[in-house]
């Protein structure tokens, strides 16, 4: 059996591959590409093609493809053969340079807001050198940027990678005027922790609405949640530790730094962390993550569910996206250092986030915004719907030294001293760890906690790094002209962190208290995505996005028109589900329950038993049923006038008229699951799906 070291990256054409099979030449050129950005020509790619086929089919591919990130929320791939005809009638396994670098699918079928018509299907791929090419499932894969034929972008990986480039540059203004001359470059790094659900499949395959929408739409819940708390970091189960096993051992073949599992909240819910990597790795690496989770529970049996509230009455699933700024030479600009008081660089790069997070709430939270995530945020289970920023005692007292032109003091470690001899003294650390918090300072990292679990990490990404390229922008144009750099740079943070300090809260944001403050502090609450999508294209963030070409104007206005269109169809499938569930499925089978009870009423009350609580339980069913039945009728109704509605309007209907019809219809059938003998029900219960892997 092979150990980690030797399966780690052995499905990845990486770079002690590329040192292997590429002459020196060629290796040193593609390394320019990966480091610098500089364009490689089609001889070159041609050598590096053949070298990557030849890798692939030692590896057992027969086929390859461009895998791209369109706005579907997934990944997409279209696989070609590697064989090509001879004059002989045989074959020969052949992959070209311009293979490698462009392909074409088609690009009508896929969300484009107005970019792409039905009839105008022509769209691009083109290679990402940055993301390395790997082997999976017989198939090579090609990590790859998507446009449509007029150079517009259709895909998420293409305005991520701008958005890295912005960040880049302006980073490396600030640290040029702090004498840093090393640095050529600046990227984002991401550890995105994946939380997710496991049900047994055949449990999974008789709830049509997890199959549909990915949650419950209808259930009572358990006796038993997740009340005890004796689930979190529990011992794992041996069903679970085997998909867990296996999950590893296939990312770690990815070259996937998969790090750290354990059992979440919930019952049947787990978390996987990986390791950091820049922000464009990290993203296509979570991205695979999440389809080899898929496969691998499928193989064990089982189900992953990854949407962010699949369950009513318990926790859903995030994704933490801890987020921080390193340059090429491994300096880590969000890391205080040991006295962050002194350290003037270090407060620069905060003060800018602080700026860019309060500026930018609007974007932010724009960015995790989907009909799934609605059900978390604000739920007192995730983050609220309010953007604020957790810094810690000692940051924010730092801060306050600033603000009043204070001499700060920098604090000392404490030492944990536990009362027992034969444990060790450690070090507390100087932040505590705030839950409620959507934006936590977390040591040398900001976590950004609102995102979900099915979420691309590249939105949410692609604003953090505008946002604060924006901010580094503003300082280094300032500073840039300054007589007296340290004097500016002091005025300059202390003139920002005050003008910004509303952003900054380090309480309880599940209370009510906090939204009753926030309002006051002039902070946004956008409870939901139909209030939040029309921030997007507002005018300063077109703006923003324009300036530093992350996006067009047009880029901005279709991509918010396709998350507008998905969030509607999200809640209309939904709904259809509900209506379809709730008629062909509940009501039937409450009538036959409330059938086999009059008959066993009426034999009792032959032999002269008392009834009256069979009435009562008869009456109280057949009430509920009727009013479950007329809710129905009702959410259909509205479900038809929105979708006949334009989608900003239809989007408000949704959220405020079809999503509570939803609920009552659920309110009715979850009390009759309560009433109804389990033999009766029609479908699987919380208790079955949440307790049924061993």
């Amino acid at each position: 059996m092979k150990s980690v070291p030797e399966i780690f990256g052995e499905n990845v054409f990486n770079e002690s591959v590329m040192q292997e099979k590429l002459p020196k030449d060629v290796y040193k050129s593609l390394k320019k590409t990966i480091e610098n950005g500089e364009p490689l020509d089609l001889d070159l790619a041609n050598v590096v093609a053949h070298a990557m086929k030849e890798w692939a089919l030692e590896k057992g591919a027969t086929h390859f493809t461009h895998w791209f990130q369109p706005m579907t929320g997934v990944t997409a791939e279209k696989h070609d053969s590697f064989i090509n005809p001879t004059k002989e009638g045989k074959i020969i396994m052949s992959f070209s340079g311009k293979e490698l670098v462009v392909g074409e699918p088609d690009a009508s079928s896929f969300p484009s807001g107005g970019i792409r018509a039905t009839f105008e299907a022509r769209g691009y791929t083109a290679w990402d050198p940055t993301s390395y090419a790997f082997v999976r499932d017989g198939s090579l894969y090609i990590p790859t940027a998507f446009c449509s034929y007029t150079g517009e972008v259709l895909d998420k990986k293409t305005p991520l990678l701008r958005s890295m480039d912005a960040l880049s540059r302006q980073a490396l203004r600030i640290l040029r005027l702090f004498g840093n001359t090393d640095a050529k470059r600046v990227a984002s790094t991401v550890g995105p922790e994946q939380e997710y659900f496991l049900i047994d499949k055949e449990v999974y395959e008789k709830r049509e609405d997890l199959k549909l929408t990915g949650r419950t739409l209808f259930g009572a819940r358990a006796p038993k949640g997740q009340e005890l708390e004796d689930h979190y970091f529990g011992s794992i189960k041996t069903r679970v530790s085997d998909f867990m096993k296996e999950l590893d051992e296939e990312l770690w073949k990815l070259g996937i730094l998969a790090k750290t599992k354990h059992n979440e909240v919930a019952p049947a819910q787990h978390e996987l962390a990986p390791i950091f990597s820049t922000t464009n790795v990290a993203t296509d690496h979570n991205q695979l993550t999440m389809e080899v989770m898929k496969k691998v529970a499928q193989k064990h049996g089982m189900v992953c569910l990854l949407h962010e509230k699949p369950f009513e009455g318990i926790n859903g699933s995030g994704k933490h996206n801890n987020w921080s700024m390193s340059t090429n030479t491994g300096v880590n600009l969000l890391d205080p250092g040991k006295t962050p008081a002194d350290n003037a660089q270090f407060m620069l790069f905060l003060t800018a986030v602080v700026k860019a997070v309060d500026e930018y709430q609007d974007l932010l939270r724009v960015s995790v915004a989907s009909a799934g995530n609605d059900h978390r945020l604000g739920a007192n289970e995730a983050p609220p719907a309010i953007i604020s920023m957790f810094l810690g005692e000692e940051l924010e007292s730092i801060v306050e030294s600033v603000i009043h032109d204070e001499k700060a003091k920098n604090a000392q470690k404490t030492k944990m001293r536990l009362g027992v001899d034969v444990l060790p003294e450690f070090s507390k650390d100087a932040t505590d760890r705030n839950r409620t918090s959507p934006f936590a300072f977390t040591g040398n990292k900001f976590e950004f906690r609102m995102l979900g679990s099915t979420f691309s990490i590249a939105g949410p990404n692609i604003v953090l790094n505008t946002i604060v390229a924006e901010e580094l922008e503003r300082f280094a144009d300032e500073l840039e002209g300054a007589s007296d750099f340290n004097g500016a740079l002091q005025a300059l943070v202390s003139r920002e962190l005050k003008a910004h300090q509303r952003i900054i809260f380090n309480g309880n944001g599940y209370s009510a208290e906090w939204e009753r403050e926030a309002e006051r502090r002039g902070l946004l609450n956008l409870k939901n995505t139909a209030e939040a999508l029309p921030y997007f294209k507002a005018e300063k963030n077109i703006a923003l996005f324009a300036k530093h070409g992350v996006f067009s104007a047009r880029e901005v206005v279709s991509r918010t028109e396709i998350m507008q269109e998905n969030y509607n169809k999200v809640i209309a499938i939904e709904a259809k589900t509900t209506a379809d569930m709730a008629t062909k499925r509940i009501y039937p089978a409450v009538n036959r329950y409330i059938a086999d009870l009059c008959e066993t009423a009426s034999r009792k009350a032959a032999y002269g038993a008392d009834v009256e609580t069979d009435r009562e339980l008869i009456a109280d069913l057949a009430a509920k049923n009727a009013n479950m039945y007329r809710a129905v009728r009702e959410l259909v109704a509205l479900t038809k006038r929105a979708e006949g509605e334009e989608a900003e309007k239809a989007s408000k209907m949704f959220a405020y008229e079809v999503v509570p019809a939803m609920n009552r219809v659920r309110a009715f059938a979850d009390g009759m699951e309560e009433l109804v003998a389990k033999e009766f029900w029609p479908m699987p219960d919380y208790v079955d799906i949440l307790f049924s892997v061993e």
